[in-house]
This record gives structure tokens, sequence and C-alpha cells, in this order.
């Protein structure tokens, strides 16, 4: 939010010269725009990364199995896939380990 008001207060100086595309196109340089594109860009990837996880897509059933949760995709724990932990967080970055595990 900071950056936005730094840009607004800049474009509002120079919109006194009458020329406004120039005003918002010297505004944007004075801002430094390109930092701020480079975040949302990396914000962007990081999102497309944590909705490509197994978990994301495959959706397991989560379920308290003793003291832990257990992330279950499958019909039981011999033919699915499954992870555990402490929270269900936990829980599913096991599964996603476990769902990226080679057979032993």
């Amino acid at each position: 939010m900071d950056s936005y008001q730094a840009i607004y207060d800049a474009v509002r100086s120079k919109i006194s010269c009458g020329d406004i595309g120039e005003a918002v196109e010297s505004a944007m340089r004075d801002a430094n725009i390109s930092f701020y594109a480079d975040k949302v860009s990396m914000a962007y990837q990081e999102s497309a990364q944590e909705q490509m996880r197994p978990s994301v897509l495959y959706k397991p059933v989560l379920s308290i199995d003793g003291s832990q949760w257990c992330a279950l995709y499958g019909e039981n724990l011999q033919d699915g896939v499954a992870g555990f932990g402490d929270s269900p967080n936990a829980a599913m970055y096991d599964f996603d380990e476990n769902f990226n595990a080679k057979l032993k």
C-alpha cells in the first residue's frame, strides 16, 4: 500500500503540467516499478507452484489417526498414498513427499 501512495503522490504532483500520460510514465519511472513487477511475478510463480502440489490436485481425505493427522488418497493405507503429521498442514506436506516417492 505504501508504494501505491508514493505513485499516487508522484502522479498528482506531475499532473499540473497538463500531460497526464507523461505524468503517469514519469511517476512509474520514479517509483521503480520494475522492482514491484518482479515481486508480483515471483508471488505468482510461488502461487502456481503451490497449486501444483499433489495434495492440492488430488485432495486427500484428512482424518485423525491416533495422535496425528492422516492425509489419505485411496481406500486404505495399503493401496493408497498417505501422509502423517502433527497438523493438517504437516500431514499434507508429508503426503506430497510420499506421493512423489518411488516404491521400495
